[in-house]
């Protein structure tokens, strides 16, 4: 290992700020970094993504999990469909040609870049949750969880199939590009499996935190059987991204507070289209 790649503590303090104050998963970011500014093969660059990633999410999930809003029976039935998906991502990532997974991850980052431009506005969001309520919550509720804070949130799942086939192709895109799982989540969790804001989001992170680590211990492995050259440069990179996404994750919700969600979103939005814009440039130039 060496000390070459410092700098990217504090890259990864801003990244992971960012991405924990918006929601979106921090290898959506940091792949197409490695690609653009570290020129790493671009699996090397989704694999280090998705390692870093993982560090990230953790303390995200143990919020969730202490605030109690976590549907589990929910994420196991979905995990059962992501994990394997997610490590045929892998398995395909190192089989792709690398211009072809660039052009892949350009139009993933299009379609991330789209989902952030589309988001509902909050009082969409409050409609959905009291339309749930409605419908499928009360005592004809299948599901029922007691927050930290005593409160009780009822609601019945819906459109199960659906859920495990997006899921799926969600999971498959993380083991390939390292995004796609948390963004199609998003939409499905709430506008389609009618599953309250609050638990949508927090089932969204337990789900893409096990995801992202089963696809990054894939990336892991292979590293390891393709030589030490590549290893230690995951690793000299890895020894000042992870406690930069640790540092950062604790600060995203004081950002989230301080700055509108919308306006955050759509600045990300445009971020990612030109992001998006580059990595495809960089293929066809």
């Amino acid at each position: 290992m060496t000390l070459q790649y410092w700098y990217m503590l504090p890259v990864a303090i801003v990244i992971a700020t960012t991405a924990m104050a918006s929601g979106v998963g921090g290898a959506t970011f940091f792949a197409p970094l490695f690609i653009l500014a570290l020129r790493l093969p671009p699996e090397v660059a989704v694999g280090t993504a998705l390692i870093t990633e993982v560090f990230g999410f953790a303390s995200g999930l143990y919020a969730y999990a202490r605030q109690r809003l976590i549907d589990y029976r929910l994420g196991m039935a979905l995990l059962i469909v992501t994990i394997p998906m997610a490590l045929l991502g892998t398995l395909l990532a190192g089989l792709i040609e690398p211009d072809i997974l660039k052009v892949i991850l350009g139009v993933g980052l299009f379609a991330v870049a789209a989902s952030f431009l589309r988001t509902p506005e909050q009082k969409d969001v409050i409609r959905f949750d009291e339309a749930i309520q409605q419908e499928y919550g009360g005592e004809k509720a299948k599901t029922c969880l007691v927050t930290a804070g005593g409160e009780k949130i009822c609601y019945t799942v819906c459109n199960r199939t659906e859920g495990r086939l997006i899921a799926g192709v969600g999971a498959l895109f993380v083991g390939m590009i390292s995004t796609g799982l948390g963004e199609l989540n998003g939409y499905f969790l709430l506008q389609r499996c009618r599953v309250p804001a609050r638990v949508s989001v927090a089932t969204s992170v337990f789900l893409v935190a096990f995801t992202a680590l089963s696809a990054s211990t894939g990336h892991f492995i292979h590293f390891i059987n393709t030589g030490t050259y590549v290893l230690n440069t995951v690793l000299s990179i890895c020894i000042f991204t992870v406690p930069g996404v640790i540092i950062g994750g604790q600060l995203g919700w004081r950002v989230a507070s301080r700055v509108p969600q919308r306006t955050l979103e759509r600045a990300l939005g445009i971020l990612f289209i030109m992001v998006a814009g580059l990595t495809l440039a960089e293929v066809i130039l």
